[in-house]
């Protein structure tokens, strides 16, 4: 049985420990982002948050560029966030208090390429070829493609029995937190889109630019 610091948490396990932190809970991971001063001040940042990695044998990834450091916590052995993320994301706060740094305050949105495929297994190779990128497991058991350089966002194959030729064939999932779904599809369709349908809210909208190219507004429960 799993103790209370390697059990999984959802979002809305998590929201109220960081209801004044500089991190959200999507997709199974805390995601924090600063400003700072210049360059060396981020870098700073990132040697300090190191040295408590170290301490507490957690460590984040890290996007370090000018005056801006970006963390993502997760616990790989338990397959998403748990205390020990939580714990590291309020040391890291502190860390950028003390630095001087600020939090990022633009709503977090995460992004994946999806390809409608008759035959996901026949065309996959191609799409690692071309984008070079590496064949990782799903979250429902099936294969996905990531970028090894962690720039780039996942692709995944999308099923289908009967091609549909009417519709384009790869569309993105944009993800950000629940709370800030409905705000993000209102702001898309008062920008010109339509919704084709929200059967699968709050999970997922589903909406298309005006010449019928689609994407979805995605939440997660992880």
């Amino acid at each position: 049985m799993q103790n209370d610091s390697t059990a999984t948490l959802l979002p809305e396990q998590t929201a109220e420990r960081l209801r004044e932190s500089a991190f959200t809970h999507l997709q199974r991971a805390l995601r924090g982002s600063y400003r700072t001063r210049d360059f060396a001040s981020a870098a700073r940042l990132v040697a300090t948050v190191a040295e408590i990695a170290d301490e507490l044998d957690h460590h984040p990834e890290v996007h370090l560029g000018w005056g801006r450091v970006a963390f993502e916590l997760t616990s790989h052995d338990a397959g998403g966030v748990t205390d020990r993320d939580l714990g590291l994301a309020a040391r890291i706060d502190a860390a950028a208090a003390d630095a001087g740094a600020t939090p990022v305050e633009a709503v977090l949105s995460l992004y994946e390429l999806a390809i409608d495929a008759g035959d996901a297994d026949a065309i996959r190779p191609f799409w690692r070829a071309v984008l070079d990128y590496e064949e990782v497991p799903s979250s429902d058991g099936g294969v996905e493609l990531a970028d090894p350089r962690r720039l780039g966002p996942r692709v995944w194959f999308q099923g289908m029995d009967v091609a549909r030729t009417e519709r384009n064939r790869l569309h993105m999932d944009v993800y950000v937190p629940a709370e800030h779904a409905e705000e993000r599809l209102a702001a898309t369709l008062e920008a010109g889109g339509t919704l084709v349908t929200d059967e699968f809210a709050p999970d997922w909208w589903v909406v298309a630019d005006a010449e019928g190219n689609e994407a979805c507004i995605c939440t997660s429960s992880r």
